[in-house]
């Protein structure tokens, strides 16, 4: 796998790829990648308007041919009703899906709560993509996939090292730190991930297989526009200036830091993979496959996780 680009992408004609947050940063690299190797993307965005200004401009950078059809819905991951009605809309107009990327997400901003009570952070990056993926099950099992398995990619971060699961308090309702209760979604991310692929392996070996493969993925420090919104959301102005510098400096192109994703999306991976950037502190560079922290394959805390985001959202998984 060393240095894989996008160039080794496999042909996506007739593949129909969902990708969260697809109008900007990583999302908005993604779709365009896959949609120049012939995919149907649909583009779940919180904003159909920014949605659409993305589309347009995706289609004029590639001279109105991208290969594949780009087609923009609403999916707002801190309403579960919005989720569900986005699941509903997909399943009556689409027969598959062949991968689901769960990309979009919030980071370490001052604390809020969902449409349904949730603290926002753990809301949108964690349980909207649990309930999104169970409601999209499915078109999953439905699909002939890539590689022979339809995939669900679960986008994580480094900052997982610095989460910790509290089940006495997951919605930070007795204390609140920003950036813990970001590490503490992304590790859940993983948790998720892994938990997900146990159960598959579960179904497969009592000779039900459904088709379908999770991988976890992490793009490094990559410049995207989700610092700047961390440093305005912050409301202070030193802290704006520090992470353009530090994406200056630090941050390396949407481009390369979509490649773990894309990899884990169309790449020879197993599921339960953990795919993040093979260069420096595995921050930088081209995809490798690495390997989280120890508390993200917990398997007590990600049965406890899974259950509580099963009564949390009513979405029950058929594995």
């Amino acid at each position: 796998m060393a240095d894989w680009t996008t160039d080794e992408m496999p042909r996506l004609d007739g593949k129909t790829v969902v990708v969260t947050g697809a109008n900007s940063g990583l999302g908005y690299a993604g779709t365009r990648a896959f949609a120049a190797r012939g995919a149907t993307v649909v583009m779940a965005c919180r904003s159909v308007d920014r949605g659409e200004a993305a589309a347009r401009e995706i289609r004029a950078d590639a001279g109105g041919e991208v290969g594949g059809d780009l087609d923009v819905r609403e999916c707002d991951l801190a309403s579960l009703d919005s989720v569900e009605a986005f699941a509903d809309g997909l399943a009556a107009d689409y027969d598959a899906v062949d991968v689901c990327c769960n990309n979009a997400g919030v980071m370490a901003i001052p604390r809020s709560e969902t449409e349904d009570g949730f603290e926002t952070q753990f809301g949108v990056n964690h349980l909207g993509h649990f309930a999104l993926t169970g409601r999209l099950f499915p078109l999953l099992e439905a699909a002939d996939g890539v590689g022979g398995d339809a995939r669900v990619v679960t986008q994580s971060s480094g900052a997982h090292e610095q989460g910790e699961m509290d089940f006495a308090d997951l919605n930070w309702e007795e204390s609140y730190g920003k950036w813990k209760a970001y590490g503490r979604s992304k590790l859940a991310n993983l948790l998720f991930a892994y938990e997900l692929q146990r159960r598959l392996d579960a179904a497969s070996d009592g000779g039900e297989d459904p088709g379908v493969r999770s991988v976890a993925c992490h793009p490094g420090y990559t410049d995207t526009n989700l610092q700047m919104r961390t440093a305005e959301e912050s409301g202070n102005p030193l802290m704006k200036v520090g992470m353009k510098a530090a994406n200056a400096l630090l941050g390396q192109d949407a481009d390369i830091g979509v490649e773990p994703m894309l990899y884990a999306a169309t790449g020879d991976v197993d599921g339960g993979a953990y795919v993040e950037p093979g260069g420096l502190m595995n921050m930088r560079g081209h995809p490798t496959v690495g390997r989280s922290n120890d508390a993200s394959y917990d398997r007590d805390d990600a049965r406890r996780l899974w259950e509580y985001s099963t009564e949390a959202t009513g979405v029950e998984y058929p594995v």
